[in-house]
């Protein structure tokens, strides 16, 4: 019989700090990191780790269709064929990591690939994805000899750890999703309070980490949790990034479409991938004419926000006028269940 190995990657920021898993259920499994990659390199090398380790017929299964379509479809072929250079006659991406992975898959004839879907339910899938999300987040590898159940459940927190700034109250039963889950509003500032509007620094390292920790917590106490965050910059960004290491679903609620149409570009990218990541995109209205309404649009968000939402976690420093009367909003909305973080200096 085959042996199934099911593998995922994950990247703090594209590039940023990475991690790669793969499982095999009661056998072998392993995570490793990287500090400064992709997550294409990341899926790659998840699978490539598999295939290295895993000896006899062996299935690979990915949430990449990049790694999966290479194989099934041949792309490599075509990359030998123009000398390791793409359909467009560029370069082929990532040569260094595919170049010894297809003359591996080739040498051993007996590796298959499979596509699943990513964050949908299945529990070896969703195990490779915390551990490579755990794995970048704590830039440490996990390895062993015999995957259970326990080895991811091992690496959720037993409560949220943080400067002491939030304190978390009692959970109350609430209805804010479809399924009965609670529905947490994430936002708050935007760069420069968060480091810079380049948010590969220690402050938003940090904030995502806490985030992320918060959100496993509310998984562990219920598993229903979902996030809802308008994907703007600076905490919102991270509050999609920290769903995702938590394997908590999120909703992407726009207040119009192409809000990040004069952001530079490698944002736009990010928030481009952020929001094929979402379990839901809410757009809210149409482009708007002027600064007025912009910021009509901007509160309509919010509105949706405080309508929908049952919880809140801001980013906040306690300065911020703006920020500190959506806190009033959803301290009223949400029968005080709103926790503040304030960011640290950088």
């Amino acid at each position: 019989m085959p042996t199934t190995a099911f593998t995922d990657g994950a990247c703090l920021g594209n590039p940023g700090k990475g991690g790669w898993g793969f499982v095999v259920d009661s056998g072998l499994w392993a995570s490793g990191s990287d500090p400064a990659t992709t997550n294409q390199r990341m899926e790659l090398t998840a699978a490539y780790e598999a295939v290295r380790r895993i000896p006899g017929q062996l299935i690979i299964i990915s949430d990449s269709t990049y790694v999966v379509n290479c194989f099934n479809q041949g792309w490599w072929e075509g990359w030998l064929k123009r000398g390791w250079k793409n359909s467009k006659k560029e370069p082929v991406a990532n040569r260094d990591l595919w170049e010894p992975f297809i003359e591996l898959v080739r040498r051993r004839g007996d590796v298959t690939f499979t596509w699943v879907k990513g964050h949908s339910g299945d529990r070896l899938n969703d195990a490779a994805d915390k551990l490579a999300t755990t794995a970048a987040a704590e830039q440490k590898g996990r390895s062993g000899p015999r995957f259970a159940d326990d080895v991811v459940a091992l690496l959720e927190p037993d409560k949220p750890r943080s400067s002491g700034v939030l304190v978390l109250g009692d959970e109350r039963p609430v209805t804010g999703t479809d399924d009965g889950g609670p529905l947490v509003i994430i936002t708050g500032h935007r760069p420069t309070e968060l480091g810079g509007w380049d948010l590969a620094n220690p402050v938003a390292d940090g904030l995502r980490r806490q985030l992320t920790e918060i959100l496993r917590a509310k998984k562990q106490v219920d598993p229903g949790v979902k996030v809802a965050t308008g994907l703007g910059l600076g905490a919102e960004m991270l509050a999609a990034e920290a769903a995702l290491m938590a394997a908590v679903p999120y909703i992407a609620v726009l207040a119009f479409e192409g809000i990040e149409s004069r952001w530079p570009e490698r944002t736009q990218r990010r928030f481009r991938e952020l929001r094929a990541d979402a379990a839901k995109v809410e757009i809210l209205g149409s482009v708007p004419a002027g600064g007025d309404g912009f910021a009509k649009a901007m509160r309509r968000r919010d509105a949706w926000l405080q309508r929908n939402g049952t919880e809140a976690v801001l980013i906040w420093n306690r300065s911020d006028k703006i920020i500190g009367s959506l806190h009033d909003r959803f301290d009223r909305a949400f029968d005080g269940n709103v926790w503040v973080i304030e960011p640290p200096s950088e």
